[in-house]
């Protein structure tokens, strides 16, 4: 395939009739992560071979069964305020700069039961509020459109990551337009779901009363 990620509904469609592989499309993704997150910094961090070995699990799945839905063989981050059991979960900040959850997230569990690809974890602002910090161990992430210009916040790495087509999609969370901030600044499509539609548990809390996962 060529160097353009496909959205989740074209690359849906093409794995359902099985004219792309979902170890192709996972490697295209991871390749242009490795040639163009230098600049961005879209990710915190990579699990390249965790995702093969998914994208070669999907693939085997799909040519036995079928899909089992329009996530299966697709590749996504996940905002690194998400608990992932056995990856580095850091919510942006030094304070958890070593920490590996013993848990996952109920939304992260939902998208690996529908067979989505986990390519990495993605750079938020602390704790996911404020603003860039070139103080912190991670470097902010850059508007694939101009690296000089702000790509908004806090979900700026998942943003970011879909505007380049580093993902076929990601999940970010919005409390006080830390979804849709990230979406018009990068030019991509964010949705925030009504209050309560899409479960926090296992995601770092801003605002109990507020916060919202959310889709990029």
């Amino acid at each position: 395939m060529t160097d353009t990620i496909p959205t989740i509904a074209e690359a849906a469609r093409l794995i359902a009739a099985k004219q792309l592989s979902p170890v192709e499309l996972t490697r295209a993704c991871l390749a242009r992560v490795h040639k163009l997150d230098g600049e961005l910094h879209a990710f915190l961090h990579l699990t390249e071979e965790r995702a093969l070995a998914e994208a070669r699990e999907a693939e085997r799945a799909i040519i036995a069964g079928g899909p089992k839905g329009p996530l299966h063989g697709i590749p996504i981050g996940l905002k690194d305020i998400y608990k992932t059991r056995g990856i580095r979960t850091t919510a942006g900040s030094p304070r958890y700069l070593d920490h590996v959850p013993d848990e996952d997230a109920e939304t992260w569990v939902r998208l690996r039961d529908a067979g989505a690809i986990l390519l990495g974890k993605q750079e938020t602002h602390e704790f996911a509020i404020g603003g860039p910090d070139f103080t912190l161990p991670f470097a902010p992430a850059r508007n694939p459109w101009n690296t000089a210009h702000y790509p908004a916040g806090s979900s700026s790495g998942s943003a970011v990551a879909v505007a380049a087509g580093l993902c076929a999609g990601a999940m970010g969370s919005d409390t006080g337009g830390s979804i849709r901030g990230p979406a018009a600044y990068n030019g991509i499509v964010g949705l925030k779901p009504i209050y309560g539609r899409v479960s926090r548990r296992g995601v770092f809390p801003l605002s109990p009363t507020r916060s919202i996962t959310a889709v990029l």
